[in-house]
């Protein structure tokens, strides 16, 4: 990684940390999918936009209904956890 693209995704990070109010390192628990029967979604302010088939990183399981994640292009949501499968 070049020193300019490890510096945007810190930044990245911590507009993260402070939009969600997440304290201490963010470490990735799992990896799931989005259920590929789910009709694309676009994300909301705090929702991360969804296509079907997408492989998510797990950062924390918030309750039962929502599980917060970072999609490939490292920008960060809820996710609803009906839409999620384990891989």
């Amino acid at each position: 990684m070049t020193l300019k693209a490890c510096k945007k995704e810190e930044k990245m990070d911590r507009e993260f940390q402070k939009k969600f109010k997440f304290e201490g390192s963010i470490n990735v628990l799992t990896q799931m999918m989005v259920d590929p029967a789910t009709t694309e979604k676009r994300g909301g302010a705090k929702n991360l936009p969804l296509r079907p088939g997408e492989i998510l990183d797990v950062i924390q399981f918030t309750n039962q209904e929502q599980i917060l994640c970072r999609n490939s292009q490292r920008r960060y949501g809820y996710v609803p956890q009906a839409v999620m499968l384990p891989l």
